[in-house]
């Protein structure tokens, strides 16, 4: 009699990367899918939320998952269980209540499994500790989810009327704009002051120089050029003679380990990436890369967290590689606590999943991309320092009299450069400027006494770096929305770059001043920062997350209906592009529209002509070798085409990159799901990287 072929267990994750490097760590009792992101969500034809039902959301089914849902439910119907394994924050909590909803599966039953890094041993260590789906965190994720759409979904509809199409207005990215603009003010109203800094230059081994910095014992600023000449005069007709000299041993302390948010300033300093971009490949890193001989590996930790907290075995890990390659000297065993309130303390600090030989960054180079290679080495160089002793300095310090003034020199010289050693080193050079000996009462010629004129600077204008700094010290968002606000802000016509510099347009401007005016909460950072502790209330103190909504949204109504009432049809610049129509003869204008901008006649409505807006990608056509260009289909969709249409008809629907598939020789395009990866445009190739 033959016995009935056991049934599976089913894993369910987000993306099919991490589904196959899971797969492989599990074996063949375990059979592990993709949901491929959110299976639902609220619609995006209508507000989605009955406002007089105590804003229940309206969840659909996400158009176009048909099939993803329909391989879902016949694995788990014939599955002996279901584990859901989406990522460990409230996004992926969502997404597991989601599933579990589509799925028939109980939710308070032991059906969640979540993890920090996606290792062998973490993932069957997760496996052994399944625990129901927290509804605390699924409720924050909703409350944060129906209150952007309720500002967005009515705000922006505000915005096409009385301003132009295509805006949008969102919680964050608004709050987020009027940083810059006041940043913008704030520099267009500085008006410079002069001051000169007075140096003075003296012989020695080695030679060095001392600062001005006081007149009888009081903080000298000097603002003009007769009063520098007055002084100077002064200097060189009195004697230096050395007052005191001070040493003393100090150190340098290491950073902590990466957060979200820190990565994405350190990457955007160090490397020039984007927010946007240092996720994209941070994911590449978390979910799995093929390492030869090992198979696919996640090679650093949760992406997403807030924590500088470390576990027992990463620490111990760090402390055997240190010693054993640097000596014990430069293990410094620092525990770091976070200093805030933290709800996501579950979370780890982002750090390397594999301590070991053979896992460091310039080993594993030539199996990474650049960009893969030069993050994961900032990440595993971070985390290394972080593990490290202090760098120790001999630092000294001298006061110069010459009658009332008094100058002040300043040297310091490397003992012992502990982390310096693997992260930072650059400052060890600047750390090492030294004085020559000097003696109290010493006497001393000065080779050259100068004055140089400066004025004050203006603050500078934000980065995308400075900006994520600002807005976590602000604690406006959470790092999972960091990444995309520079990138909304951007596509929105409301900020330009300028190098590196967030610039706001005129139209960032005249949004910010009318959503300051009418929904002063919205663009507030003291608010966004309060409903972001209300949030982290709802997931941390079970707080009801419907009464969150309420008490925002009765004054926010009003606003709403005061706005629709009050603001007067702003008329549209005209944006003449200085050509003519082909069929009137009249000027051609950039306008807006629902799918983006466009060119038309402006004689319009009589003359309806119109064409797209072409945005060269700097890629060439396979086929004949012209450019392909950015164009959109009548339905608004996106798509690339050959400048040479309608002799060469070659259409891509996602984005060409210049790069060729290693197999085929066909173009590579960019494949757009929860994270951006390459795959062939030639759809018999199933080449991906």
């Amino acid at each position: 009699m033959a016995t009935a072929k056991p049934t599976k267990t089913l894993v369910i994750v987000e993306s099919p990367s991490k589904a196959k490097t899971i797969g492989k760590f599990l074996g063949s009792r375990y059979k592990v899918i993709a949901s491929v992101g959110h299976v639902r969500d609220l619609p995006k034809s209508k507000l989605g939320i009955d406002i007089d039902q105590d804003f229940e959301p309206q969840y659909i089914n996400i158009r176009g998952k048909g099939d993803v849902i329909k391989e879902l439910k016949k694995e788990a119907k014939k599955a002996s269980k279901v584990y859901l394994a989406t990522d460990p924050d409230r996004e992926g909590e969502a997404i597991s209540w989601h599933l579990a909803n589509l799925l028939g599966i109980d939710e308070t039953a032991p059906c969640r499994i979540v993890f920090n890094e996606i290792t062998k041993k973490a993932i069957k260590e997760a496996i052994k500790h399944p625990r129901a789906i927290d509804i605390n965190l699924v409720d924050a994720q909703q409350a944060r989810r129906v209150l952007d759409r309720l500002v967005g979904y009515q705000i922006s509809p505000l915005l096409w009327k009385k301003v132009r199409r295509g805006l949008s207005a969102g919680r964050v990215q608004s709050a987020a704009l009027k940083i810059i603009c006041d940043r913008e003010r704030e520099i267009e109203a500085f008006q410079p002051e002069e001051y000169w800094t007075i140096s003075a230059a003296f012989g020695g081994k080695p030679d060095f120089t001392a600062k001005l910095t006081v007149k009888d014992g009081r903080k000298l600023t000097v603002r003009n050029k007769e009063e520098n000449d007055r002084i100077l005069e002064e200097l060189r007709q009195g004697t230096f003679r050395v007052e005191k000299v001070e040493e003393k041993d100090r150190q340098r302390k290491p950073a902590p380990p990466f957060t979200t948010s820190s990565l994405q300033q350190d990457a955007s300093n160090k490397l020039n990436f984007s927010a946007r971009k240092t996720m994209m490949i941070a994911q590449q890193l978390y979910e799995g890369v093929e390492i030869k001989g090992k198979g696919t590996l996640g090679l650093v930790s949760y992406i997403r967290t807030d924590s500088v907290r470390i576990s027992e075995e990463a620490r111990s890990a760090a402390k055997e590689y240190i010693t054993e390659k640097m000596g014990s000297d430069y293990y410094g065993g620092v525990v770091y606590s976070n200093r805030k309130k933290d709800v996501q303390d579950a979370h780890e600090a982002i750090r390397p999943s594999h301590i070991e030989d053979g896992m460091e960054p310039e080993i594993l180079k030539e199996q990474l991309s650049r960009d893969q290679y030069s993050l994961y080495r900032l990440i595993w160089n971070r985390f290394m320092a972080s593990q490290m002793a202090p760098a120790r300095f001999q630092a000294v310090s001298a006061g110069i009299l010459n009658g009332p003034y008094g100058f002040r020199a300043t040297g310091s010289k490397l003992l012992f450069d502990g982390f310096l050693k693997v992260y930072d080193a650059a400052k060890n050079e600047e750390e090492s400027k030294w004085l020559p000996e000097l003696h109290q009462d010493e006497i001393l010629t000065a080779q050259e006494i100068s004055g140089e004129q400066n004025f004050t600077q203006p603050p500078a204008r934000f980065t995308e770096a400075s900006l994520v700094k600002d807005l976590e010290e602000k604690d406006i968002g959470r790092p999972s929305t960091y990444a995309p606000i520079v990138a909304t802000l951007s596509d929105r016509k409301y900020i330009r770059k300028d190098k590196r510099s967030l610039v706001p347009t005129d139209l960032g401007f005249t949004v910010t001043d009318l959503l300051s005016d009418y929904f002063h909460e919205v663009v507030d950072a003291g608010f966004t920062a309060e409903m972001e502790e209300k949030l982290d209330d709802i997931e941390a103190k079970g707080v009801r997350w419907k009464s969150v909504i309420e008490d925002f949204y009765g004054d926010f109504e009003k606003e709403l209906k005061r706005a629709n009432d009050e603001i007067e049809r702003m008329e549209p610049e005209v944006e003449l592009t200085g050509e003519t129509c082909e069929k009137c003869g009249r000027p051609m204008a950039i306008k807006h529209g629902r799918f983006g901008s466009f060119i038309a006649c402006t004689g319009y409505p009589e003359c309806k002509n119109t064409r797209p807006i072409v945005e060269k990608i700097g890629v060439a056509c396979p086929d004949c070798g012209k450019q392909l260009l950015q164009r959109r289909s009548r339905k608004g969709r996106v798509f690339y085409g050959c400048e040479g249409y309608p002799d060469c008809t070659r259409v891509f629907w996602n984005r060409p990159v210049d790069k060729k598939c290693p197999e085929c020789g066909s173009l590579l395009v960019e494949k757009k799901t929860k994270n951006t990866t390459l795959e062939c445009s030639n759809s018999e190739c199933k080449y991906r990287e």
